[in-house]
């Protein structure tokens, strides 16, 4: 596999965003995106990988496919597996494992699958197989179909690498920027959250308008495959974002940990000088000066904090201070439960697809600018 052939690539993300990350992705100039179930597949060479892993805020994770052929039992999946050219993707010096998964083939064990293949590439090529190891390939085998990919980035893209506090049922910061992008945010407008938690949205927001790349101060698993040029990677991320944006961003939370953790967490991102975190209840908040922009809110909810009866005045009173003060102003809410939208009393337009979060389905729910 050359740096520049064009290969499969898939960026995966939480099923019921796939639609918004192909939207991203063709934004950011990534060839022939297309969702699927789980995620988006582009098009591109070995430098793609790497501005993927860099620069897409709703991606999780991105896979490269590597190879793909059938396979009807272990025997002859060992044999293809042999095949397969490792030495152009993985180096012989850096541990490996394999996951598999099995759907629909005569191949059904998924554990005996993996170890033949890592047996492969131990035999075939001396990398050593590991548990622990930070390369990852997958291989799956789907109507006897057996496609193999490797695991870039390592770590999940959620972590940024510059967040150090986070709050209970915390947003990722993947999920967050797809929901921004969803509620039509591009950058160029103020945005509030009056329940900031640690304050992803407001940070996700401000570095998008300051143009800094998500993946900017951390590491990646593609560092350490066969694959990589160090030279073209440092002139990839050593592109210099443009002007400090003049639009602001505004978080506050009744937590005063909250509030804490939030400003630590911009300062660690280096947007600090953009955004605003304060102490207070929702029925204190009261728009920034300026133009309108967007209200987007992660509010607790049932089954994520407790009780959902108790719930209900909070969302009440929030849908209430948005209607009395934020006239103008978009609002986008996440909630698992619509009876709790309701309650805002704000005008939702119908709700998009639900998403998967923390094992709950949650909805964003939106309005057009808020009446005066």
């Amino acid at each position: 596999m050359d740096t520049d052939s064009a290969f499969d690539i898939y960026l995966v993300t939480a099923p019921g965003l796939e639609s918004v990350l192909c939207a991203e992705a063709a934004a950011r100039g990534f060839a022939n995106p297309t969702a699927g179930k789980g995620g988006v597949t582009v098009t591109g060479g070995w430098p793609e990988v790497w501005r993927a892993n860099l620069e897409l805020r709703g991606a999780v994770r991105v896979l490269a496919r590597i190879g793909a052929f059938r396979a009807f039992h272990l025997a002859q999946l060992d044999k293809r597996a042999r095949k397969v050219a490792w030495g152009e993707v993985l180096r012989p010096d850096v541990p490996v494992k394999v996951e598999a998964a099995c759907k629909g083939s005569r191949i059904y064990h998924a554990g005996a699958a993996a170890q033949r293949i890592e047996r492969a590439i131990a035999e075939e090529l001396g990398a050593p197989i590991s548990a622990e190891a930070s390369i990852v390939v997958k291989a799956r085998i789907d109507d006897d179909l057996c496609t193999l990919s490797v695991d870039t980035s390592g770590e999940s893209l959620h972590k940024r690498g510059h967040k150090e506090g986070v709050n209970k049922a915390p947003m990722r910061e993947t999920m967050a920027a797809l929901f921004l992008r969803q509620c039509g945010y591009d950058g160029r407008e103020p945005v509030v959250d009056p329940m900031c938690g640690s304050g992803t949205f407001v940070i996700e927001a401000a570095e998008m308008a300051a143009g800094l790349h998500p993946g900017r101060t951390r590491a990646f698993a593609f560092e350490t495959l066969a694959t990589f040029d160090p030279a073209a990677w440092a002139a990839l991320r050593g592109v210099e974002p443009g002007p400090r944006p003049a639009v602001r961003f505004y978080g506050s939370d009744r937590d005063a940990g909250a509030v804490a953790m939030s400003r630590a967490n911009a300062v660690r991102a280096g947007i600090a000088d953009l955004t605003d975190f304060q102490q207070h209840a929702v029925s204190d908040l009261t728009p920034p000066d300026g133009p309108p922009g967007l209200v987007i809110v992660n509010p607790p909810y049932g089954d994520r904090i407790g009780d959902k009866k108790s719930l209900f005045p909070l969302y009440h009173a929030l849908g209430q201070t948005l209607s009395a003060r934020f006239a103008g102003w978009r609002a986008g809410l996440i909630t698992n439960e619509a009876p709790l939208a309701k309650a805002t009393g704000l005008p939702f337009a119908p709700p998009s697809a639900p998403v998967s979060h923390g094992g709950l389905r949650v909805t964003l729910f939106q309005t057009g600018p808020l009446p005066g």
